[in-house]
């Protein structure tokens, strides 16, 4: 593993920014220090479930994530186009409250062009509906990393269709346990377990909606 991957997994908040920084300065590739510092959560995410980390832990690497992402995301920024792809609603189903892969998201759609209002964790059904009638939104992406977080996200569908966007808003949903049955189920339109490809699959949805 790299001195980032371990600097983060090891929950080394001032080093883990100085060496995002050295380097940013250095000329590093800032799609590569996105990756190293995922790699860094996965190894977070393993300690946890060989109960070595809990949920102090958990909390403080998502922390420390997302003051890395803060110092890379102006970076991915620089080297796009200042056009907006499109707007997107995104959040982790409610009863979920995993925020890294929607983070690691969020930070590569922004990067991409894509105006993105994100809700955090544990977004209800309605909670999603109203932003996206008060953004105009036309895509929303809806993550979750646990199973009951499936039928959240079923019912987040049902409630686009009751309030009459169903036609007007594309979804994507996304996890590491997302599959093409999953999709299905939620009435989903693409999912992803891959936050590359999901802003690939998102460029898509927002061809498919304008």
């Amino acid at each position: 593993m790299s001195e980032l991957a371990n600097a983060i997994a090891d929950l080394k908040e001032d080093e883990v920014k100085q060496i995002v920084q050295d380097r940013l300065a250095s000329g590093a590739d800032p799609m590569s220090i996105v990756d190293e510092c995922r790699r860094g959560m996965e190894i977070i995410g393993q300690r946890y479930k060989d109960k070595e980390y809990f949920l102090g832990e958990l909390i403080m690497s998502g922390e420390i994530f997302k003051e890395a992402m803060a110092v890379i995301e102006p970076k991915l920024k620089a080297g796009q186009a200042g056009k907006t792809v499109a707007r997107m609603v995104l959040g982790t189903a409610k009863g979920d409250i995993h925020n890294i892969g929607k983070d690691i998201a969020a930070t590569l759609l922004k990067a991409a062009g894509f105006e993105i209002y994100d809700l955090g964790t544990d977004v209800a059904p309605e909670a999603f509906i109203d932003k996206l009638k008060e953004t105009g939104a036309p895509i929303l992406g809806i993550s979750g990393m646990l199973t009951p977080s499936f039928e959240s996200m079923k019912q987040t569908v049902q409630a686009l269709e009751a309030a009459g966007l169903r036609n007007k808003v594309k979804v994507i949903i996304g996890g590491g346990i997302v599959t093409e049955m999953v999709r299905k189920y939620v009435g989903a339109d693409a999912f992803t377990d891959d936050a590359p490809e999901g802003v690939e699959l998102c460029r898509k949805l927002a061809g498919a909606v304008k």
